[in-house]
């Protein structure tokens, strides 16, 4: 079945949900990208202070937090948890990364950018 088979209705419905799915994703990414400038102040905060770069208590509370609110909206809580993963992952790269410029530097570059738009979100 080509394009010219489907229904008007059907093909304005469709442009209808695609548009929403896009402004969707377009909230998501700004959304990411205000949380990754959180957490990259959280990031040259924890060198400053010879903090570690992982918490792993507050990452497993974050988990456990966000599983809940995946249930609450009815949303896979394992796919939630992967992706709180993907994005504590991400975090701890980037706080190592700052870590070892602020060693470097005596802290002198902090809220200075990495130059990739900050980390990935503080769990």
């Amino acid at each position: 079945m080509n394009t010219r088979d489907i229904d008007e209705n059907v093909t304005a419905e469709l442009a209808r949900l695609r548009d929403s799915i896009d402004n969707i994703d377009a909230a998501v990414v700004h959304m990411l990208a205000e949380r990754f400038k959180c957490t990259q102040q959280v990031g040259h905060l924890k060198a400053r202070h010879q903090l570690p770069p992982a918490d792993p208590g507050r990452e497993a509370r974050q988990i456990a937090r966000l599983r809940q609110l995946a249930e609450n909206a009815k949303l896979d809580p394992a796919f939630a948890e992967k992706l709180l993963n993907f994005i504590i992952a991400e975090v701890i790269r980037h706080h190592e990364t700052i870590a070892a410029g602020e060693d470097e530097s005596d802290g002198d570059s902090a809220g200075e950018s990495d130059g990739d738009g900050g980390s990935a979100g503080e769990a």
